[in-house]
């Protein structure tokens, strides 16, 4: 019978993703990770197979956890007319902090672009998607601000 996590498996996530963002998959170490969600080398295997699987997990919580939220004004039927300002003016209020992991560190994806792992397909895949995905909430903002404008 398996054992129940007894850990916090979305707080270690989050841990990670912060671990990831400000350095980089290739930089970052199982020590690292180890320090920063408080598991072992070997629970981090047992609960995300590899540090690929708590990267790709970290990847998810991110999309979910801080990309989309922002985005959803922009991709909701109607656009309201604001919603390109909001998001622009969220964006500048985040960068604003300079200990902010965006203003340090800028887009968790948009690095992993161009770092090494984006040459493995999955990860390639996921950038593609979230380009795809930022250029649509771009073009309804811009529409539902401007009408008259051809995106």
């Amino acid at each position: 019978m398996a054992r129940t996590s007894a850990f916090d498996k979305e707080a270690a996530i989050q841990n990670a993703r912060s671990v990831f963002w400000s350095k980089g998959f290739e930089a970052t170490s199982i020590p690292e990770l180890e320090n920063a969600t408080g598991l072992s080398r070997s629970s981090i295997y047992n609960s995300f197979g590899s540090k690929r699987g708590l990267f790709d997990a970290a990847v998810d919580s991110y999309l979910n956890e801080i990309v989309r939220p922002r985005l959803r004004p922009l991709l909701q039927d109607p656009v309201p007319s604001q919603a390109l300002g909001d998001y622009l003016r969220g964006l500048a209020s985040v960068f604003a902090k300079p200990e902010s992991l965006p203003a340090a560190h800028g887009c968790l994806l948009i690095n992993t672009a161009s770092a090494p792992i984006a040459a493995e397909n999955e990860i390639a895949a996921i950038i593609s998607a979230y380009r795809e995905e930022l250029d649509e909430a771009m073009g309804r903002g811009l529409h539902a601000l401007r009408p008259d404008l051809s995106v």
